[in-house]
């Protein structure tokens, strides 16, 4: 009877905590209630759409999405949400930091951490299904002697890109390890490939060799290990990784593929708007923005909208780039602000303050999309999208 009082205290303890929990939430929630001048859309049906897409790829390979970098920019808590319903084998983040985030979010699918992980945070960690990477030498030896209770871990070996991970030559020495701890528990075995989406295939064949080879003495060693995953989003195309059933889809997840074998419809899944806060004519001479780098060849209206490089609008765009209006594009003229950007708005005589602008647009054939910006940018989308700050308001478009 004591122990069932016990039990029923216990349950009530954890219940009001999670009330309270959620009236907190609420509470800060509703400090922040406001109308934003830039918003980031992102439309569930195109993310459900590309993990469909990958997942019907290789009916052999699971597909594990990477939220890490804030979903690559999408919105970490957001993503996890609309995709904690996709049995997917795991969620890939990079840091424990990451992975705390998702547990309060209260996200039911496993977490794999696949970037390094201080041994201490390592094995006071209790939250449940977060899984640890492990990718060097001196950390597996610390969790070796200091781990006390059973965890799951994977192993990153290094199958030729010379990043993390574990060298061929260092692979006994890592199993003699593991053996030293019985409360290590190998669940999975990982790589990355350098070159997936280049054209360096003779390096891909490399690593795959390599691949295939630590993954074979490691199951001959371990013989219940759940996962092997070499592949990310370009990754998935590559066939003759026979020891990999997952793979780490991330900007493909996303709706863009920066590799040039795309054989797959995939969509884009974010786009950025904002509004025109101000208007103004200029006349032909006249100079706009920082330096006056920009100086018109003719009168025409200009239009100012709240977005700059810290916004996330590349400073690269400077006199190259464009917002669209109506679907018609407002070609940036002058520097990027921190805040700010101007642009031309000659094309439409007819608009009016507080009329939406398309920051960033969802439609790959627009010079806007983030495919295009990175080519203007002569960067990688990656880059365009993780600097899109975490502050500005993300909503899911069902």
């Amino acid at each position: 009877m004591q122990n069932f009082l016990r039990f029923k205290q216990r349950d009530t303890n954890k219940h009001m905590i999670e009330l309270f929990r959620n009236i907190i939430r609420k509470f800060r929630k509703s400090l922040f209630e406001y109308e934003p001048l830039v918003r980031i859309k992102i439309q569930e049906r195109a993310l459900l759409h590309n993990f469909e897409i990958f997942s019907k790829l290789n009916k052999d390979i699971k597909i594990a999405p990477v939220l890490k970098s804030n979903a690559y920019g999408h919105g970490l808590t957001l993503i996890g949400r609309v995709l904690d319903d996709q049995e997917a084998p795991f969620f890939v983040v990079d840091s424990y930091y990451e992975a705390l985030i998702l547990k309060n979010e209260k996200t039911k699918t496993p977490l794999l951490v696949i970037g390094y992980t201080f041994p201490q945070n390592i094995i006071t960690n209790n939250k449940k299904d977060i899984v640890f990477t492990l990718s060097t030498i001196n950390q597996i030896k610390e969790i070796a002697k200091l781990l006390e209770r059973p965890q799951k871990f994977h192993i990153k070996i290094d199958t030729g890109m010379n990043r993390q991970g574990i060298k061929p030559e260092q692979l006994s020495e890592v199993i003699t390890l593991l053996s030293l701890n019985k409360n290590i528990y190998l669940d999975g075995v990982c790589s990355h490939l350098a070159d997936a989406d280049g054209l360096d295939s003779k390096q891909t064949d490399n690593q795959r060799t390599v691949w295939n080879e630590m993954v074979k003495i490691l199951k001959d060693a371990f013989s219940k290990i759940s996962y092997f995953h070499i592949g990310a989003t370009a990754g998935t195309f590559y066939e003759g990784f026979n020891n990999a059933n997952v793979a780490r889809v991330g900007l493909g997840l996303y709706g863009i593929d920066s590799s040039n074998q795309r054989t797959v419809n995939l969509s884009p899944a974010l786009s950025m708007e904002s509004v025109v806060v101000g208007l103004k004519s200029i006349k032909k001479g006249d100079r706009a923005g920082y330096n006056g780098t920009f100086e018109a060849i003719k009168d025409m209206n200009i239009a100012i909208v709240p977005v700059g490089y810290f916004e996330g609008v590349d400073r690269r765009l400077s006199n190259v780039g464009m917002f669209t209006i109506r679907g018609c594009e407002c070609p940036i003229v002058g520097r990027v602000s921190m805040n700010m950007t101007i642009i031309d708005v000659s094309s439409i005589p007819d608009l009016k303050e507080g009329e939406t602008v398309c920051v960033i647009s969802n439609n790959t054939n627009e010079k806007n999309s983030v495919s295009y910006i990175a080519k203007q940018c002569a960067t990688i989308p990656y880059d365009i999208l993780v600097r899109i700050p975490e502050r500005l308001r993300r909503e899911i478009i069902h």
